[in-house]
């Protein structure tokens, strides 16, 4: 009877003081620039699916790993970073026919909602604005790793994919001879944000 007594004494503060903490908070990550971009390809004219990329993004991940469905992302990405390793394409591509560089110099994507699948997979909703236009967009994400990466800093490794349809933001030069359907695929490396001092 002591001894449980002596277990009730301890036990009953343990429980009040676990309770009474917060649960672990969210982790604020960084996307690694040298290690994130957005690839895209395209139908052209039906000859072929050309790609180019998006070679500056920059954004935060609020990461929780015991509730991933809490987690958010944004991100924003630099129009006039554009590349596709033609010059002149790239040019065409920055104009006004297009992405309209000069008055739209970037696009941005902000989360909503994070619904977790199956083996690291997760659905993320959340709205793009691109070219001016604000549309639902809706993210197929597989975690890859989370680890050390060799500078000894914590990172969180993403492969993404969706499918956008040009036209709905207001980009139909060519139409329909040059698909509609755009194919995203991105990859991407955050890292701990550095606490300030």
């Amino acid at each position: 009877m002591k001894y449980n007594g002596l277990a009730k004494s301890l036990l009953i503060p343990a429980l009040a003081l676990a309770f009474a903490l917060p649960a672990q908070a969210a982790e604020n990550y960084i996307f690694d620039p040298a290690h994130t971009n957005i690839d895209w390809r395209i139908n052209h004219f039906g000859f072929s699916n050309p790609s180019g990329k998006f070679a500056r993004v920059e954004g935060v991940l609020s990461l929780d790993e015991t509730k991933p469905e809490n987690s958010k992302v944004s991100a924003t990405i630099t129009i006039a970073n554009l590349v596709t390793g033609i010059d002149k394409l790239d040019e065409h591509l920055k104009s006004p026919d297009f992405f309209d560089a000069a008055q739209f110099p970037t696009a941005t994507f902000k989360s909503d909602k994070v619904e977790v699948g199956a083996n690291n997979t997760a659905k993320v909703y959340g709205t793009l604005i691109l070219h001016g236009i604000s549309k639902p967009v809706v993210l197929d994400v597989k975690l890859n790793k989370i680890g050390e990466n060799m500078m000894h800093r914590k990172t969180a490794g993403f492969s993404m994919t969706t499918t956008l349809k040009r036209s709905d933001f207001g980009m139909d030069k060519y139409l329909p001879m040059l698909g509609d359907d755009v194919t995203i695929d991105i990859e991407s490396e955050a890292n701990v944000a550095e606490a300030t001092k």
